[in-house]
């Protein structure tokens, strides 16, 4: 459910990016992700990390069926969401002008940044909601919370962008993030709480283990924020706008797909996870099952977006845009190991192992920036894209190393002929990029693509087992019934 809400999600977000592209042209691209940059920064620090140590605290006391701690979990939740957005709001308006000196090395855009500072506060507000309802495991509303929430976003922003230019950009990326907490506050008020008398100062002690955790998850996401936003910084410094627009559409790109096959697993993935978090037998399962799943519905789309990156650009953007086809396949690297390390970094979040969550996330996040700071100067744009890249290959194996210590998970036979089988497909695709052209390479593109889509489709179809609603729906198809061997 939640992946079909991703794959709507995901064409709607190519529509509304292709409407940006003609709209307001590589700059305004660039534009839109040096603010949506300063979103995910100030937006993780005042945010705490609540977002996703609440998925945990809401989970276990759903699982404990105690009425009044979740009322009580729910209500410190909110309190705290809404005073640390405040909080945010207030200092994103009296610091504009640095901020805008920093970002755009010019404090022309201080005006923007103020109204940005709304964007943190609704932001705040709407991660509350979400992990209420991802806590409480509400599947079917979280997947229409996705949809409804990017569907109603993308039509004000686009309508923006097409009235108003450059200058309705920041307002499309204030009221896309208002929308969103308009929905999900609409899915949220359906959960039922228990009547709780609770004041601020109970709230406030309440939060102390909840803002601990969070603290650990705030940590990683700021260095994740801080890396992408020094990133945009570096580039607009050594080049300009331009560059930021061409190096957001590669990454956006690339990590469309992937970012929906792990939206769809973390909806309940995470939650599943938390809740066997002393059986180390079942995680270590559930971490091979992910693992397995993640590539199947993947690795068809990895390979298809290496093959067809130049016609993808030219859909989805346009050809002013042609340059990034050279970051976007070293980004489809890093995003296939980011498939298979993911699952087992979700395990110290399930533990709770909050120090070594913090170490993995920062010496991972120190690489990564120094990487891009070193290549950028040898490879110019496409230097960040080949640092992206080798993030990934260091930050699998630490997070194997982490999982081994936690649970000592080791991959079963079958993931790792996947992952082999995987990583063939990806090399395979990858050389023939320099030895076929044109035509050539998109029959060969075409073809490794459907032949691989077909057998992980297989796989999916065996995992589920022939009674599933998707394979009763594939074994009514004649041509996927033959070539899947759907038969119930």
């Amino acid at each position: 459910m939640i992946g079909g809400a991703q794959g709507v999600n995901m064409l709607i977000g190519m529509v509304r990016v292709k409407f940006a592209a003609l709209l307001i042209g590589p700059t305004g691209v660039g534009l839109v992700a040096a603010f949506q940059s300063i979103i995910q920064l100030l937006g993780g620090v005042f945010g705490l990390g609540l977002k996703s140590s609440a998925v945990r605290e809401v989970a276990s006391a759903a699982a404990s069926n105690d009425d009044d701690k979740l009322a009580r979990s729910i209500l410190t939740l909110r309190r705290m969401s809404l005073l640390l957005g405040l909080l945010g709001c207030l200092t994103i308006v009296l610091f504009s002008r640095q901020i805008s000196q920093l970002t755009f090395n010019s404090d022309q855009y201080r005006f923007d940044i103020s109204l940005i500072g709304l964007a943190i506060l609704f932001t705040n507000l709407q991660g509350a909601d979400a992990a209420i309802i991802q806590g409480m495991r509400l599947i079917g509303d979280l997947a229409k919370v996705q949809i409804f929430g990017g569907l109603i976003g993308s039509i004000i922003s686009v309508s923006l962008y097409a009235f108003y230019g450059l200058g309705g950009i920041v307002y499309a990326v204030v009221s896309l993030t208002f929308t969103q907490l308009l929905v999900t506050r609409w899915y949220a008020s359906k959960v039922t709480i228990a009547p709780v008398l609770m004041t601020w100062r109970e709230s406030f002690n309440a939060a102390g283990g909840m803002v601990r955790l969070g603290l650990a998850f705030m940590w990683g996401g700021l260095l994740t924020a801080s890396v992408a936003y020094c990133a945009r910084i570096l580039i607009v410094r050594q080049f300009d706008l331009v560059a930021v627009g061409i190096y957001s559409a590669a990454f956006a790109l690339s990590g469309m797909l992937v970012n929906f096959v792990l939206s769809a697993m973390a909806g309940d993935y995470y939650p599943t996870l938390v809740a066997v978090s002393e059986k180390h037998e079942e995680m270590k399962a559930l971490v091979n099952q992910q693992t397995e799943v993640g590539l199947l519905l993947a690795l068809p789309g990895i390979l298809g977006t290496l093959a067809f990156s130049p016609w993808l650009i030219k859909l989805f953007y346009t050809a002013e845009f042609w340059e990034a086809e050279l970051l976007l396949k070293w980004f489809i690297w890093g995003c296939a190991l980011r498939i298979i390390s993911w699952p087992m970094g979700i395990v110290m979040m399930a533990k709770g192992a909050t120090k070594i969550y913090t170490f993995v996330q920062t010496i991972s996040n120190l690489l990564h920036v120094f990487a891009i700071w070193v290549l950028l100067g040898f490879y110019g744009i496409e230097g960040v894209a080949i640092a992206f890249f080798i993030l990934y290959v260091f930050h699998l194996f630490l997070v194997y190393g982490i999982a081994r210590h936690l649970i000592g998970f080791s991959w079963d036979v079958k993931t790792r002929w996947l992952m082999f089988f995987s990583l063939l497909s990806i090399i395979v695709i990858f050389a023939s990029d320099s030895l076929l052209s044109g035509f050539g390479r998109m029959i060969f593109g075409v073809s490794v693509t459907g032949i691989v889509g077909l057998l992980c489709l297989r796989g999916i179809v065996r995992r589920l087992g022939a009674n599933h609603w998707i394979s009763v729906k594939l074994a009514s198809i004649p041509l996927i019934r033959n070539l899947c061997l759907c038969q119930r």
